[in-house]
Formats: structure tokens, sequence, C-alpha cells
């Protein structure tokens, strides 16, 4: 099994901006806090074929060696009004986390999806629902939102991208979290001693891809 892995990117970014779910979620009071975190706008369905969180990541010496790969959002919703986004909600299925390189990534997908990274038997759904907008300049934002993984909540501030026309939308974020704060600790520095180049990154870069339409 390849542990050269991650700063595990996860392009929720946009994530964040929907919510839905692909597969069974077995916390169904996840689903429903999401869905009713979103109460004003227009609502637009995130398009799951055309959106994508793609993810990088590296152990925290190993910087020749990156791994890319991506994870699928199911259905999600943004919450437009005069043509500003006010709200939105969206579920990541974290089953569906995949490598670029399918053929020689396949063990260490294994991993990420193990109990040592993400657990995705026991939490198959990460959630983000936007709290608060702010327009920034022109089509740029700055998001605030609780993104949910393995079950613990904590708020994020991001900018993002986002342009409204012909009655679609799209958006484009990037994010970078403590992993260690939603209880991922593997092979994290400030929790064990010792561990010389095998140490990974705390941090995590989420870059996000999102298409909504009415």
């Amino acid at each position: 099994m390849n542990n050269k892995i991650l700063r595990s990117y996860f392009i929720l970014i946009i994530a964040p901006l929907f919510f839905s779910c692909r597969g069974a979620v077995k916390d169904e009071n996840q689903k429903n806090a999401s869905v009713s975190a979103v109460t004003a706008g227009q609502k637009y369905i995130i398009d799951t074929k055309e959106s994508v969180v793609t993810w990088e990541g590296s152990m925290l010496f190993g910087f020749d060696e990156q791994h890319i790969g991506y994870v699928y959002m199911s259905n999600g919703g943004l919450f437009i009004e005069k043509d500003q986004l006010v709200g939105g909600a969206v579920e990541i299925d974290m089953r569906t986390i995949e490598y670029k390189d399918k053929e020689t990534k396949n063990s260490p997908v294994h991993h990420l999806k193990s109990p040592d990274f993400f657990d995705v038997e026991k939490f198959p759904i990460s959630t983000f629902v936007i709290t608060g907008v702010e327009s920034v300049v022109n089509q740029n934002l700055k998001v605030t939102g609780k993104l949910t993984i393995k079950g613990v909540t904590n708020t994020i501030t991001f900018p993002a991208k986002m342009e409204v026309k012909d009655g679609i939308v799209t958006a484009n974020g990037k994010v970078m979290i403590d992993r260690t704060k939603w209880g991922i600790r593997y092979r994290s520095g400030k929790f064990y001693e010792n561990l010389a180049d095998q140490t990974v990154s705390d941090d995590i870069d989420l870059l996000m891809k999102i298409v909504a339409k009415k």
C-alpha cells in the first residue's frame, strides 16, 4: 500500500455550495440539516456530470511525488437572487474518491477510504452548507460555510468566482483546511513523533468546478 499520499486536496471548495447524495445516506439528519439551511433565491441544480472536485496531495517531505485525483458530487443546489449567490448546500460522495491514474494508484485509494483517513463506510457523505456570502469585486466572492467531514463540523471561509449566464451558474473555488480539525490524524506531525520522511502534511487544498442549472 502506498502511503505517500496526502496533503489530501478535496475539491469541496465549491461543493460547499450544494447539497445532495448519490447513494443512500446513513445519516438522514445530516441531509435534512443541509436542505433546511437553504431558504432564499432561485434554486439552481448542480449538474453532477459537469461538476467535479479535484484533489492533489503529497507527503510533507515528498515534494517529488504528486498525487492527483477526483471526488464527485451528487444532487446539490445553489440559490441565486438577482444574479448573486445567496445560499446553497452540497453533499460529496466520499465513496467516489479516485486517482487520475487509476491503474497504478488503486491501493492508495483504498487507504484514503479506510478509517486512517475518511472512513467512507461509516461516513459516506461530506457536506458543506453556506452561511454567508460577501461580494469582493466583479465576479469574485468570499464564501463562508460549515464543512462536515467524518461527522465533525467546522466553519471555513474561501475565495470563489461565479458567473450566471443563460440560466447556467458556473463557479470555481479553492480552500486549504487542516485535516486534523476533522479528526484525520494519520501520520500527523502534531500527534506522532519520529515520523521523519513518513510525515503526512496536515494541509488539504480543495479545488472545485461547479456547474448548476435551473
